[in-house]
């Protein structure tokens, strides 16, 4: 798909600041999430719409990168605060609002999600307490970039975490086994589950 007016697709004028592409972009992403979408006839063409939607983004930061930026925050694009495509996500992270960053983390599409995408994805897990997955993205991340120090110490850290006892597995290892314990954890979890609701998984407990 080619996007031929990208402020078009995003219903700005080609001046507008960047602040106002990032706004545009926010609001659009939200509207058109396919996660609004789920088990909705429309599904199909809320999924063309949202590329649609990341193209003209895309292509808006390829123009002001490269261009020169209309726009006064001197960013050189959006989100390319620090030489990082994430910037503005970047942000929303560290000031608590993780389901504006989930949002346009999902909206990107899937054959784009680098290294920093998973990085940035389980830093949102881990905030909303998904610390498996959470780990995994993190993993993930250090397994396309093993030389950024910064997923490196990520993972370690999760690491420490586990080995000290900070935090449970739902059930899923690191190594993507699963232990004797852990399963017999899941069996009594589920027992006593059973046995609220007044009936009894295992029959001996």
């Amino acid at each position: 798909m080619s996007v031929s007016d990208p402020y078009k697709v995003l219903n700005i004028s080609p001046n507008a600041t960047d602040d106002e592409v990032k706004t545009a972009y926010r609001e659009m992403a939200r509207k058109y999430h396919p996660d609004n979408y789920a088990n909705n006839p429309l599904s199909d063409l809320a999924q063309e719409k949202m590329q649609e939607i990341n193209e003209a983004y895309d292509a808006i930061i390829r123009m002001r990168k490269g261009g020169g930026s209309n726009g006064t925050g001197g960013t050189g694009g959006y989100g390319r605060t620090g030489g990082s495509r994430y910037g503005d996500i970047r942000s929303m992270i560290s000031t608590g609002r993780i389901q504006d960053a989930e949002v346009l983390l999902d909206g990107v599409p899937a054959a784009s999600r680098d290294a920093e995408w998973f990085f940035l994805k389980g830093s949102v897990l881990y905030r909303k307490g998904w610390l498996e997955d959470a780990y995994n993205n993190f993993a993930t991340a250090c397994r396309m970039d093993p030389s950024n120090g910064e997923y490196r110490a990520a993972v370690n850290q999760m690491n420490t975490q586990r080995q000290t006892g900070g935090y449970r597995t739902s059930g899923r290892p690191a190594g993507g086994g699963c232990s004797a314990c852990d399963v017999c954890n899941a069996l009594i979890c589920t027992d006593c589950c059973c046995e609220c609701m007044g009936g009894d998984f295992i029959s001996c407990c």
